[in-house]
């Protein structure tokens, strides 16, 4: 048996080990970065896409060693599945702010966003989404930001395309009673009426129906040149498909989330030529560093960036920047130097507005071929 006198240095090599790994930790300070989506249920592939846009910059964000009040700063992502769903969503909120995460991505659908964000402000939360409704910015709420287009941006576009592009008179709205679905539709029909365009007829559908015969047969004895429809990829897919079967004349336009290459998986050849969309964002291939930062999620991933990924790893970095200009962590500090701060990312330029709204937020239109979504034009 070793004598106490032989212990005593390794017993002090011990401590020092135990110190200056204390020390390390204490130089390290973790910034845990929420993410609310839809990652089970249809809409999976886009809250998965969003995710991965967030661990993408949490990376990179690690891989700088950013310092703020001496400490560097280590960057931690907790995803949760929101379901797209409002009570659902309003429960992962709660569960954010009791565990005291400060800064949230998401969420990813108007209907969650709008509950959720009473709660993160209550919380202190800084929260980023993509939920396109008006509403969503409307509540108020300091530390909110809208990274995307807004409904009214994206609708609007969208009939002013139809009118002036695809040079139609008479078109049709469908919506699937959501809080996005609707709002876009409104916002669409708005424009739509402005720029002398007839609204032949109105229906409704939910965003978990799948056959859409009996509305499309009423909109096919109205003759529309276009079909507006308010909802999901998911829905729009077998809504293409089944306005081909019954022969039912014009294109189907939509929104953001129609432009998801989920649309082509969903609907194959059906879609192609046929779906027209607009989306928040520029041309990610004409984007300056769009191919390279399609190329680095690909390569990831092994999956393709779908359509808000590239928004979501841009409002992450642009969170990174400001913690390093404010020199803390804190959503005020870190809000304070977003709002007066623009920064040029891989989707768009960022800078916001006193309601946590793009400045100037770019759109795109796209159409299928080879169904798979093709840019045509960004405004």
């Amino acid at each position: 048996m070793k004598s106490k006198e032989h212990m005593i240095p390794f017993l002090g090599l011990v401590a020092a080990i135990a110190i200056a790994g204390h020390a390390h930790a204490q130089q390290e300070q973790v910034v845990k970065i929420g993410h609310s989506g839809p990652l089970s249920g249809p809409n999976a592939f886009a809250g998965k896409d969003n995710e991965n846009g967030v661990r993408l910059a949490i990376e990179e964000l690690n891989a700088k060693k950013i310092a703020v009040g001496g400490k560097t700063l280590k960057f931690e992502l907790v995803s949760e599945d929101d379901q797209c769903d409002a009570k659902s969503g309003v429960s992962v909120a709660q569960k954010f702010v009791d565990d005291g995460i400060k800064y949230v991505m998401g969420p990813y659908c108007s209907g969650v966003a709008i509950p959720a964000s009473r709660i993160y402000a209550e919380g202190g939360t800084m929260v980023s989404t993509v939920g396109t409704n008006p509403k969503v910015t409307q509540g108020g709420y300091k530390n909110l930001y809208r990274i995307i287009a807004s409904d009214n941006q994206i609708g609007s576009s969208m009939a002013v395309y139809a009118a002036k592009v695809l040079k139609v008179t008479k078109v049709g709205v469908i919506d699937d009673r959501t809080a996005f679905g609707q709002g876009l539709a409104e916002e669409f029909t708005k424009e739509a009426k402005k720029q002398g365009l007839t609204i032949v007829g109105q229906e409704f559908t939910t965003d978990k129906a799948v056959d859409f015969t009996a509305i499309l047969t009423n909109m096919k004895a109205k003759a529309p040149e276009a079909i507006f429809f308010g909802g999901y990829a998911p829905q729009a897919a077998p809504m293409a498909r089944q306005m081909k079967q019954l022969a039912v004349p014009g294109k189907l336009l939509g929104g953001d989330t129609v432009c998801s290459p989920a649309t082509g998986k969903l609907g194959g050849d059906a879609v192609n030529d046929l779906v027209f969309c607009a989306q928040g964002g520029s041309i990610l291939e004409k984007a300056q560093s769009g191919p390279a930062f399609k190329a680095k999620f690909k390569k990831r991933f092994n999956a393709d960036a779908d359509a808000y990924a590239a928004s979501y790893y841009d409002q992450v970095l642009f969170i990174g920047e400001s913690m390093q200009k404010a020199n803390s962590i804190d959503p005020d500090k870190v809000g304070a130097e977003l709002y007066k701060t623009t920064y040029k990312g891989v989707a768009a330029t960022y800078s916001y507005d006193d309601k946590g709204n793009m400045k100037q937020a770019p759109i795109t239109v796209f159409t299928f071929k080879n169904a798979a979504p093709v840019p045509l034009a960004s405004y």
